[in-house]
């Protein structure tokens, strides 16, 4: 009997457990959220103050280090003649990193991916990318529609390695011969210049070839999943330009069916010392 009553209050205490972390991983989701939404978007600098550590590390190029620099860049954003507005579309949680692909409006209409870490409550760091928004697009999909609920999350860790592995043989190993491994007969496109299926991404490379535009990953630096959807963040080049590939997968079923994009170029030049990895 008290072996039985031992076995009941493991048990609790698991779940107990279970249930803290759960609740921990959506607070973090809802902090990165109203960052952007009241600390950046409403210019609300004590939530800044109190969600975003002193020592925070930047890798957006153009905001400076620090909570300092982006309380500075807060001050830049007011400056803007258009007001900026953000739409947060997919919001994923792993581990001590949330991931949030949004639509932004400053000025242009932008596709933005941001990253960000979290360390005993409070973010740490932060990566993002992005692109313009292009309304015409060969697959007839934008850049920002499709499918937004969470599924599977019990396929998370399975999910995760299918797309580490996709990334490192396809992507940066070039083996395309083990492509269908990865990419079932339905693949959606939403980057604008690829149209869907096996036989768009197909003609695309052949496109790059046939201009004689060299294109490459070379390394995955993040990568952030949550049930069906996966995302990386890795380093390449297009035409010998040095680019940041943010790439968000759609799995079901262990296939790629779906894949959303921001390729954004590296400057040389950025306000910090960190790079944009």
């Amino acid at each position: 009997m008290n072996n039985l009553k031992y076995i009941t209050f493991l048990s609790l205490l698991f779940i107990a457990m279970i249930s803290a972390i759960a609740k921990a991983q959506d607070a973090n989701k809802t902090i990165a959220t109203d960052l952007l939404l009241k600390g950046l978007l409403k210019a609300d600098k004590s939530y800044i103050q109190k969600h975003v550590a002193k020592d925070y590390i930047q890798h957006n190029p153009m905001a400076e280090d620090g909570q300092q620099g982006l309380l500075k860049f807060v001050d830049y954003l007011k400056t803007l003649k258009t007001p900026m507005t953000i739409k947060p579309i997919r919001i994923l949680q792993d581990g001590d990193l949330v991931a949030i692909q949004s639509e932004y409006r400053m000025g242009v209409k932008l596709v933005v991916f941001d990253v960000f870490r979290f360390q005993d409550g409070k973010i740490v760091e932060h990566w993002d990318g992005s692109q313009a928004f292009i309304s015409k697009t060969v697959s007839g999909r934008s850049m920002l529609d499709g499918p937004t609920q969470i599924l599977d999350k019990e396929k998370t860790d399975q999910n995760r390695q299918l797309i580490t592995n996709f990334i490192q043989d396809i992507l940066i190993a070039g083996k395309a011969d083990q492509i269908t491994t990865y990419i079932g007969k339905r693949y959606h496109q939403h980057n604008p210049a690829i149209a869907d299926g096996l036989e768009g991404l197909g003609a695309f490379l052949k496109h790059l070839q046939k201009q004689k535009i060299s294109f490459s990953y070379k390394k995955m630096h993040n990568i952030v999943a949550e049930g069906n959807f996966v995302l990386t963040q890795s380093e390449g080049e297009i035409g010998g330009k040095p680019k940041a590939f943010f790439d968000l997968f759609l799995v079901r079923e262990g296939k790629i069916v779906e894949h959303w994009d921001v390729i954004q170029d590296i400057p040389e030049q950025m306000p910090h010392n960190n790079g944009m990895f």
